[in-house]
């Protein structure tokens, strides 16, 4: 059974290393900032630096898949615009320390050229994944921004928002909409990504689909 994760709690929970500093001698030279820094972070708790298990839950992500995407903003009578050509490519960035996923996406949606750059990471600091995308159709950053967890689980629900540049037609341009990516992770070959939505007045409603299979 997939366990969920609501990441949707206004609480948050910080966790701080704390370093005394030292006492300096009679004569002695006063620390400069970036020295007591360095031994800040040397201080730091391990897994406030180095991925952790909350990393290790996206690992199934990482490879070559097959995507189906299921559009409703573009679709019409309720029924979505469905684009059976997408090929995505996931890895961890080495540059990064493997902190942080990065997705790339090309296809087409409708008749039209689709590409997406997506960034997905978990924060220790913050115990909280964090997804931002930008792609070929919407003018602006996609970011979400989890609440803390306190376990792991194969399905994610991360909420953000953004100024809308008119997808959802005219009456909502320049409104703020919450949206919320739901990430569910079926197994080593197979997940979905479900965009959600809230326009101001109006419920949840699911807006896209991704389903992933894969190839490599």
């Amino acid at each position: 059974m997939l366990r969920k994760i609501s990441l949707t709690a206004a609480s948050a929970v910080v966790v701080l290393a704390t370093v005394g500093a030292p006492v300096a001698s009679a004569g002695a030279v006063t620390d400069r900032p970036a020295a007591v820094a360095q031994r800040a972070q040397a201080a730091a708790p391990a897994d406030n630096l180095a991925p952790g298990p909350y990393h290790r839950t996206l690992d199934p992500l990482v490879g070559t898949w097959k995507a189906v995407k299921y559009n409703y903003i573009l679709g019409t009578g309720g029924k979505p615009i469905v684009s059976r050509d997408m090929t995505v490519r996931v890895r961890w960035i080495s540059k990064t320390g493997g902190r942080f996923l990065e997705e790339k996406t090309e296809g087409t949606l409708g008749d039209r050229a689709y590409y997406r750059l997506g960034v997905l990471g978990f924060s220790p600091i913050d115990r909280r994944y964090e997804w931002t995308t930008f792609d070929s159709v919407t003018p602006t950053a996609m970011t979400y921004r989890g609440a803390p967890v306190s376990d792991e689980a194969s399905v994610l629900s991360i909420p953000g928002e953004f100024t809308d540049p008119g997808v959802l037609g005219p009456d909502y341009l320049g409104e703020t909409i919450p949206m919320r990516t739901v990430i569910t992770i079926r197994s080593k070959n197979r997940h979905t990504f479900d965009l959600y939505f809230t326009p101001p007045g109006q419920p949840e409603r699911l807006v896209d689909r991704v389903v992933y299979t894969r190839k490599l």
